[in-house]
């Protein structure tokens, strides 16, 4: 009876063993080197990089206050906005008293920032997403901070709007999406204007 325990427990480690390998080490270890060569940039998060300094990634959004620069969508994350190591929606509902202030306190924010802006707000600068976490907003919200973010960089309307229009993604594979503007991008390019 022992014997038998022993050689079936025997069986189990050594197969254990071999697939722990074979999945751990060698199947991880094989995407990840064809993950190197085929996709270098999305592999390692797809940096920003201005100056030899990583700066952010393309796919987490990063919190802009100045009005010279364009806003993100609003984070749901916890102890600072868009913290990547606490992704999550605020998970409150569309009568939650809560969410009902907190949108109203952006909207507040929004007008006064740029008072003589009387276009409705885009929803996606009022609400959080899912992750907490967007990078890129809607054109039309791009186009309704248009004015302040010109005024801030003493600059006219028609030129930060051939920015934001050059910055407009399609959507992927012309089906799927939304058209969107990565935030950071839009601001870097703003940056690099003398």
């Amino acid at each position: 009876m022992f014997k038998i325990f022993y050689n079936q427990f025997k069986s189990a480690i050594v197969v254990l063993c071999a697939f722990t390998f074979l999945i751990g080490v060698v199947y991880t270890g094989a995407i990840t080197i064809f993950a190197q060569i085929l996709f270098p940039q999305k592999a390692n998060g797809s940096l920003v990089v201005s100056n030899n300094k990583i700066i952010g990634s393309k796919l987490i959004g990063q919190y802009f206050s100045s009005p010279k620069y364009f806003w993100g969508r609003p984070s749901a994350t916890g102890i600072f906005p868009y913290n990547s190591a606490d992704s999550k929606g605020s998970n409150l509902g569309p009568t939650n008293p809560k969410l009902i202030a907190a949108i109203h306190k952006r909207i507040d924010i929004l007008k006064k920032s740029d008072p003589e802006n009387k276009q409705p707000i885009p929803i996606d600068l009022v609400t959080a997403s899912g992750s907490g976490l967007d990078p890129e907003i809607s054109p039309l919200a791009a186009i309704y901070q248009l004015h302040r973010v010109a005024n801030a960089r003493n600059m006219n309307d028609k030129e930060v709007l051939a920015i934001v229009n050059a910055h407009i993604q399609k959507r992927q594979f012309g089906f799927l999406g939304e058209p969107r503007v990565n935030v950071l991008q839009l601001n870097m390019a703003l940056d690099a204007i003398k």
